[in-house]
């Protein structure tokens, strides 16, 4: 059985310390900020990257590029392993069709070479939830196909919840109308929006008020967590560079699971860009999305 390596894209937004303690390969998503492209070699801190955003530089997002991705599995094809590709949602972005076509170019070229794409129709920790469990299956002595199948049944009960501090950025990005942004801002409305069995983000609720929204992403995790509340590998906190509010978000969770395993993670460009400071997200493993 060939080795194998796991790779992913930056908007799983893992650490350099998870990345190079489990050796990931991760394939970089770009963005600018007044036109200055970031993302490979060159990038901003999180802190740098939101305090453009709260001085209203431009800010856009763009995918993979196809010919970065070639290079990367043709390193592991030289050196006779497989790739376990495990992708941001392909109803969120390009990426994940990017990295098919490429992964196609090199198995083409080196048709030895195994590369599987797993489409988690997730984001951000939900991938990191995939990528967890992979390494466990891996450790495990599973091989490449067995670790995608085991993997693809996770995905309905990948659960990714968010709510946003400031409605314009929904609006900039094309996410929300202007009006819904300004009646929005006036009555303090905050959004609960999540990414459903589609892989798309759409909204579930409407809250009003910062720790109300808070609440109700608790109370959603309680409903859905059913079978699978003693199977967490993590219930993961993502904030835009709002370390406060996370810090409160897993208050409420500890006091509602007691000493669960939490990861807390600043929400990367890829997905920053369109939710703004203040962004707070909640992920787990639930009965259904």
């Amino acid at each position: 059985m060939r080795d194998f390596i796991i790779s992913t894209e930056s908007n799983a937004d893992l650490t350099e310390d998870f990345i190079s303690s489990n050796d990931i390969c991760v394939i970089p998503h770009y963005y600018t900020i007044e036109e200055q492209v970031y993302g490979e070699e060159q990038v901003l801190t999180d802190r740098e990257f939101y305090d453009a955003m709260r001085m209203g530089k431009s800010v856009a997002t763009m995918a993979s590029n196809p010919a970065v991705i070639q290079d990367k599995f043709t390193r592991y094809a030289k050196e006779g392993k497989d790739v376990l590709h495990i992708s941001f949602s392909s109803e969120l972005s390009g990426g994940c069709g990017n990295v098919i076509m490429a992964a196609n170019e090199v198995m083409e070229e080196y048709p030895d070479m195994q590369i599987v794409v797993v489409d988690t129709l997730s984001a951000s920790l939900g991938e990191m939830l995939m990528i967890v469990k992979a390494l466990e299956l891996k450790k495990a002595g599973k091989s490449i196909d067995e670790t995608k199948e085991l993997l693809e049944r996770l995905i309905p009960h990948i659960c990714v919840q968010f709510t946003v501090d400031d409605l314009n950025h929904l609006y900039r990005g094309g996410r929300l109308s202007k009006t819904s942004a300004l009646i929005g801002t006036m009555m303090d409305v905050k959004p609960i929006l999540h990414i459903n069995m589609d892989g798309k983000l759409v909204a579930l609720s409407k809250t009003r008020g910062r720790k109300k929204s808070m609440n109700t992403m608790i109370n959603n995790m309680i409903e859905r967590l059913g079978e699978w509340k003693d199977k967490q590998l993590f219930i993961g906190i993502l904030h835009g560079d709002c370390e406060q509010d996370a810090g409160y978000l897993e208050q409420l969770i500890r006091e509602k699971l007691g000493d669960v395993k939490i990861v807390t993670q600043t929400v990367g460009p890829s997905i920053g860009a369109h939710s703004g400071p203040g962004t707070l997200g909640l992920v787990f493993m639930g009965d259904y999305r």
